[in-house]
């Protein structure tokens, strides 16, 4: 089997779901075969490793443990799933504590153990604010790390696709910026539908609006459906994004990246932007829309600096003017 590189790849929180259909489409899309599992839970993670192996990918080299500095040490490339999911019981407030905790110690492993990492992916949520810990706490370079948040606009794609009877790869530019949540900002300007502007299609302002709700609703969606949160969609995406990091095919639909920008007036959050994820890291440009979609994506972030702001009193992360103390490279 040819792989795309040799370098080591590590996945934190192989152990569930989402994390083990990491490992396979990792495998399956021919990235590395040198792939190690890592998860604080050891029976789920040697499990996961046993059917990995069980599934005889030529020249796969897996490893698992449930030890950090063997874990990351020597990583090119790692994606981390390894928060945990809200419970009964649970505030928000709960969740957020306690996944920027886990996203600080993610991090402090980085600068620890693997300095020299090429890319990191973070999908666990609140991604925006978990991952800006991570980057916080690492040492990277802004380039270097990113977040899910594509999954926001394939959702919105299928929508489009499911409306006008297409396939749904012929609906293009249908994508959501700022936050990984329900304060997305939804963008309709620039969609196509098989080549014609969506603008152009007769789709009237009320239904326009029950799409965009059923998307932002996409993951509440699945829970109802499936009876479990998505781990299948958020995986592949994340591989994918991970995948063009290595060298393979550019990733091009919406990613979190680190945004400190004087002409755009957002500063010092992690958001989902218009990138290109490619071998020199992840890159964005100024969205262009409308007045209207503009101004949401304002309020979307404005969303993203109080939940910063949360993360900086919990004393999770320092204050904005102190960042470079932490990483020099903010």
């Amino acid at each position: 089997m040819n792989y795309l590189t040799n370098d080591k790849l590590v996945i934190v929180g192989a152990g569930g779901m989402i994390g083990s259909n990491m490992v396979q489409s990792a495998l399956m899309l021919g990235l590395t075969p040198n792939i190690c599992l890592y998860d604080i839970f050891e029976p789920g993670v040697h499990g996961v490793y046993d059917e990995m192996a069980q599934c005889a990918f030529p020249g796969a080299n897996l490893s698992y443990t449930t030890d950090p500095a063997k874990a990351f040490t020597g990583a090119k490339y790692i994606i981390s799933s390894g928060g945990a999911p809200r419970k009964e019981g649970m505030t928000r407030e709960d969740l957020l504590k306690g996944n920027c905790k886990i996203a600080a110690e993610f991090g402090d492993n980085i600068k620890k153990y693997c300095p020299n990492v090429e890319h990191v992916v973070v999908i666990f949520n609140p991604a925006d604010v978990t991952a800006l810990t991570t980057l916080i706490h690492s040492g990277l370079k802004p380039n270097q790390l990113t977040s899910l948040a594509a999954l926001d606009s394939t959702r919105l794609q299928q929508a489009l696709a499911e409306e006008f009877g297409v396939q749904q790869d012929k609906v293009t530019g249908a994508h959501t910026y700022g936050g990984h949540g329900e304060q997305m900002a939804v963008f309709a300007s620039q969609v196509k539908i098989d080549g014609k502007p969506l603008a152009e299609k007769g789709l009237s302002t009320e239904r326009w609006e029950e799409i965009k709700h059923h998307t932002v609703q996409g993951g509440s969606n699945i829970i109802k459906l499936r009876g479990r949160s998505s781990f299948q969609s958020p995986a592949y995406n994340a591989v994918k994004m991970i995948q063009a990091a290595m060298g393979g095919d550019k990733f091009t639909l919406p990613a979190g990246c680190y945004v400190c920008n004087d002409k755009l007036g957002f500063k010092n959050v992690m958001m989902a932007m218009p990138t290109t994820i490619d071998k020199t890291g992840v890159h964005f440009t100024e969205p262009t829309g409308t007045k209207e979609e503009i101004d949401g994506l304002q309020k979307s972030y404005e969303h993203l600096c109080k939940m910063r702001d949360e993360i900086v009193e919990l004393g999770i992360i320092p204050a904005v003017d102190k960042w470079k103390e932490m990483n020099p490279n903010l």
